[in-house]
């Protein structure tokens, strides 16, 4: 008899993986209009990302694949909505151009101190963390108010514009952050230390 390949502490991220497999067949959903099925898979996703991190968390399950794979997990599927969302012209463009353009930012900064100063390891900011909540509840709420029951148009627009400004704050936050670590770096590693 074969033995199972995978140990207890990698059910995280198998799960994070099978979170992975649902994005294309929840975009499609989208792209169908099929809001109620979509709604499902989102919900289940949801599900399974706060359950990858109990477990991790919880029993010490974590790995720097896991480190990986759970933040492209949760962009795979909250970029890809608000792409689908947005050419459905469901959520504006300027937002998704915003968020996109933020996450590009993120990435190429923190590559470019890895390369230009130090290694970069760094957790997400408070502010990201919000970013990324209201951006879950966004297209919660525009999938619900579209496939189930309307939502007050208030309730939609005041979603829009405090998820565009956590995104603008998040991506602030992160150049000051990383401008001042370069800048301590580069201060403890100058021989007067000026």
């Amino acid at each position: 008899m074969t033995p199972w390949p995978f140990k207890t502490r990698d059910i995280p991220n198998l799960i994070t993986s099978l979170r992975i497999l649902l994005v294309p067949p929840f975009l499609w959903l989208l792209v169908q209009e099929r809001y109620g099925t979509a709604l499902l898979l989102f919900v289940v996703a949801g599900v399974s990302d706060a359950l990858d991190g109990f477990l991790a968390k919880y029993y010490g399950w974590t790995s720097e694949l896991g480190g990986l794979l759970d933040p492209i997990a949760d962009k795979l599927l909250l970029i890809g909505a608000l792409l689908v969302l947005a050419w459905l012209h469901e959520l504006p463009s300027w937002l998704v151009a915003l968020a996109i353009l933020r996450d590009a930012f993120i990435v190429a900064g923190a590559i470019g101190y890895h390369l230009l100063v130090e290694r970069f390891q760094g957790r997400p900011l408070l502010i990201s963390k919000l970013n990324t909540l209201l951006q879950l509840v966004l297209v919660f709420a525009v999938i619900v108010n579209y496939g189930v029951f309307a939502l007050p148009s208030w309730l939609l627009t005041g979603l829009i514009y405090l998820t565009a400004l956590t995104t603008a704050w998040s991506g602030v936050a992160y150049v000051w952050q990383w401008g001042r670590l370069a800048w301590d770096a580069r201060r403890d590693k100058s021989p007067s230390g000026v």
